[in-house]
């Protein structure tokens, strides 16, 4: 199966293994945790009122969502290889831009999913309108992404380099 850099995750092994405990975890003694919440407070008597019940039917529904999201994650990410420093934007790559091709109005950010997002330096995802826009362009290169009110604008690649963090 090929795998296109939309459905693809850059991660470091050290996020991936930190992600693969936590499914590990969710999808293991935190899933056993809730189903003991969930028996206990059943056993109060009716359900339609039990405050108790509804709370960890809530709270396993949103347990159960993470464990999906972490598993497609991990199915789809690319673990302990940075991408090659050749100027092509791409997840992982840290990415300056110039807005309008103003070069005194500039934005460096990290190119990659949520989970790999760090302090020190603004992260925009791979699906968002901007990373779209740049994704694949190389430096030199113009894009254009569509900004909330439906407008469009344009951005000059500056610099595109591994990320180092």
């Amino acid at each position: 199966m090929t795998q296109t850099s939309e459905n693809v995750t850059w991660l470091t092994q050290e996020a991936y293994n930190q992600l693969k405990a936590e499914l590990e975890h969710l999808s293991g003694p935190a899933r056993t945790e809730i189903a003991v919440k969930i028996a206990a407070a059943r056993e109060e008597g009716d359900l339609r009122e039990n405050g108790g019940y509804h709370a960890a039917k809530e709270e396993q529904g949103k347990m159960e969502l993470r464990v999906r999201q972490l598993t497609q994650l991990l199915e789809h990410a690319k673990v302990g290889e940075a991408p090659a420093d050749d100027g092509v934007v791409e997840p992982g790559m840290v990415v300056t831009i110039a807005f309008d091709g103003d070069e005194s109005d500039t934005l460096t950010f990290l190119l990659a999913s949520r989970e790999y997002a760090s302090a020190d330096i603004e992260t925009y995802s791979p699906q968002s309108p901007l990373g779209l826009g740049v994704n694949g362009k190389r430096t030199g290169d113009d894009a254009d992404y569509e900004l909330p009110n439906g407008r469009t604008a344009s951005v000059k690649i500056l610099a595109a380099k591994p990320y180092a963090g």
